[in-house]
């Protein structure tokens, strides 16, 4: 269970932790190792694809609705904030886009791990969860750092009233709530991630069919 952040005085981020900027910087890169390791290794069924993508949407949808709040600004390649934005799924968690990106992942690890044995899927789950959670580890203290200088005790207060990852302490109170949702921005921050998630599924379809049966053991 994730736990509020204690009040602290905003920082500046130290210099000696520049590598989590050039992983913020590469995020993407970074992941995708996790659709390869999906394709090369993972063979779908129709039952752990149907369960597998619905979970997945799942996941994308979340992102659609966060970065409707967020902006264009989640395409940045440095970690930037025009506004602090708490309304939408921020009201529920302070990380709504990687919360959908961990959704997205464990989404097509099950369509992709029907077909192949316990024991592989096992071992794509863990490389996929400990890539997923390494990376987020590195630049989610990164962002809350620049969020703390930037906005100081309006940021301070919103991590003592609103969890990290999960939402167990329901949404912030509306007075606290601050945003508005835009589509127009959905055309231009998120249909990058729109394309790579109808890739995946078209991949998937692919493996039930053509490519039926080729996989690889290890």
């Amino acid at each position: 269970m994730d736990k509020p952040n204690p009040a602290t005085p905003p920082r500046t981020p130290a210099k000696g932790q520049d590598w989590r900027a050039v992983v913020f910087k590469n995020r993407g890169l970074i992941l995708l190792p996790v659709a390869l390791a999906l394709i090369v290794f993972g063979q779908p069924t129709k039952l752990s694809a149907v369960i597998g993508i619905a979970i997945a949407l799942c996941g994308e949808l979340l992102r659609i609705w966060a970065v409707g709040y967020s902006g264009e600004t989640t395409r940045a390649d440095v970690v930037t904030a025009p506004a602090l934005a708490t309304a939408g799924p921020y009201a529920f968690v302070r990380n709504p886009l990687y919360v959908g990106n961990a959704i997205i992942a464990i989404g097509f690890t099950v369509a992709f791990g029907g077909g192949i044995p316990l024991g592989q899927w096992l071992w794509l789950l863990a490389f996929v969860l400990a890539l997923v959670i390494g990376v987020y580890a590195s630049i989610v203290p990164l962002e809350e750092e620049h969020l703390a200088h930037k906005f100081g005790m309006r940021f301070t207060e919103y991590t003592t009233l609103v969890p990290r990852f999960i939402p167990w302490k329901g949404s912030l109170d509306k007075k606290k709530q601050q945003g508005t949702w835009n589509p127009k921005v959905i055309r231009t921050a998120e249909l990058t991630t729109i394309g790579y998630f109808l890739l995946m599924v078209l991949i998937t379809v692919l493996k039930l069919t053509v490519l039926r049966g080729r996989t690889v053991i290890f």
